[in-house]
């Protein structure tokens, strides 16, 4: 696998800061030998704004996508400040998205195809590519358009 940091440069892609708490958790709890559980992560940009909004009524896929990606940066970031070394991450086991959208929006897969693309870029396609559940929610804190979490399984 190469190396992710040469993959995000090479992408245009600057890692965030690891994004306050907002509340009373862990962000990046570890489980077993080598697994990690990422709490969720919403959307916020590197400007510190969150993207806020709700698909089906004034946000398009492309903008839940872009959402999508935002959380996962976010994710990574937690993950860094975790392990001090992305390349350490084995695989992404498991990614759960909310989606927060109209009751009638039935493309929550193709929203949280943002997120997910991104990891297959950094990771490629055998450890960036986990198992995934993405389902909507009709109201997310702050009003974000999206939050994920994931598994991880390190080295």
């Amino acid at each position: 696998m190469a190396n992710v940091y040469d993959k995000l440069k090479e992408n245009g892609i600057t890692l965030p800061a690891a994004p306050a708490k907002g509340g009373i958790y862990t962000p990046v709890q570890e489980f077993g030998p080598g697994l990690l559980y990422c709490s969720g992560c919403g959307p916020k940009r590197l400007d510190g704004t969150n993207m806020t909004g709700k698909l089906g009524r004034n946000l398009t896929v492309e903008q839940g996508q872009e959402a999508a990606r935002c959380c996962m940066l976010n994710l990574l970031a937690n993950l860094d400040t975790k392990l001090g070394d992305l390349n350490r991450i084995k695989r992404f086991v498991k990614v759960l998205a909310f989606v927060n959208c109209t009751e009638d929006f039935d493309q929550q897969p193709q929203v949280v195809d943002g997120g997910s693309q991104l990891l297959v870029e950094l990771f490629g396609e055998e450890a960036g590519c986990p198992a995934r559940t993405a389902v909507g929610a009709n109201a997310l804190p702050g009003g974000i358009a999206c939050e994920i979490e994931v598994l991880v399984e390190t080295v």
